[in-house]
């Protein structure tokens, strides 16, 4: 029997190719297992071992992490699942610089599945987006990063981000310290997400000077948002009314990012959502547009994806 011939990828920079192999090895065995192929990886170059269509495939992979690494775009493990589930879906694997959010001094933040894509095109294209699905599907995380993205680089004058706080009523008067500490446990996901993209310091530094404001959904009354990037987050817990308050709060040049999953409403029973309400209304208007995230979107352990599964079909019983 003929021996599976190999294929060499020769690159110009052996740091990268040793960045892209992965500590261990773990990159090239997560290529390794995916197409059944067997890889070495000498100083420049990459030896690709096994049959001629999963050395293509090997080879399409590679080439599209050495690329990313060499624009100084983050690659990791997830990165890397996410490539070559691409491939194998039959879609184009390469990200274009048109969908990457940028950072001064970091590496920028690039989508991870194709509705991530969309979702980061539409908040480039429209002023209002609604971006809704199962938890960890990266919602939260991509509005406040792009909106801390156009704050880092001056396109925007204020970040303000703001979630009903359902489980104090919206009442909060009898919690203990100030807003900030009244509220943090109700924004947290916002707080980890600014200080993973900005760094705490920065973050405490821009607070101070009133360009980052997170706050509950109540404290926007009465207001007119200019300048500023909105993220209304698990907005399925707000009323048609407090919806209809906080979209109406738009200024001139600022965007409105909606986030939240229709299914995980916590608002008492009968009470209709205003998020549901607001897509139903609203989404047919120019300038307004909705992202739906589906299980398949899920960015977190791949288990998560399965239980998000599971419950729409229990649900569908």
């Amino acid at each position: 029997m003929a021996k599976p011939k190999a294929d060499i990828l020769k690159f110009e920079d052996a740091d990268l190719v040793q960045e892209m192999c992965g500590q261990g090895h773990a990159h090239l065995a997560l290529i390794e297992q995916a197409f059944g192929v067997y890889l070495e990886a000498p100083g420049k170059s990459v030896v690709i071992n096994g049959e001629a269509s999963a050395r293509a495939n090997a080879a399409e992979v590679i080439n599209e992490i050495y690329t990313r690494l060499s624009k100084g775009w983050p690659c990791q493990p997830a990165d890397i699942k996410n490539i070559i589930s691409r491939l194998k879906g039959g879609k184009n694997t390469n990200i274009t610089g048109n969908l990457l959010i940028p950072f001064p001094r970091r590496k920028p933040i690039i989508p991870k599945t194709p509705r991530q894509e969309q979702f980061m095109q539409s908040m480039r294209d429209h002023t209002i987006v609604f971006g809704v699905g199962p938890a960890g599907t990266g919602k939260t995380f991509l509005a406040t990063a792009y909106g801390a993205s156009l704050l880092a680089r001056g396109e925007v004058g204020r970040f303000i981000a703001c979630r009903p706080a359902v489980e104090a009523g919206e009442k909060l008067g009898f919690l203990p310290g100030d807003l900030k500490e009244k509220v943090d446990p109700y924004m947290q996901p916002i707080w980890d997400a600014l200080n993973m993209v900005l760094g705490h310091a920065d973050v405490e530094r821009r607070m101070e000077l009133g360009e980052i404001e997170v706050a509950p959904l109540a404290f926007m009354r009465g207001r007119t948002l200019s300048d500023a990037f909105v993220v209304i987050d698990e907005a399925q817990n707000a009323t048609v009314p407090q919806m209809k308050m906080a979209l109406t709060r738009l200024g001139e040049k600022s965007k409105y990012v909606v986030t939240g999953d229709p299914s995980q409403s916590d608002l008492p029973s009968g009470q209709v959502s205003g998020l549901g309400h607001a897509l139903a209304i609203l989404r047919n208007i120019d300038d307004i547009d909705a992202i739906e995230f589906e299980a398949s979107d899920v960015v977190r352990h791949p288990l998560v994806g399965k239980i998000v599964i599971a419950y729409e079909k229990d649900v569908q019983r």
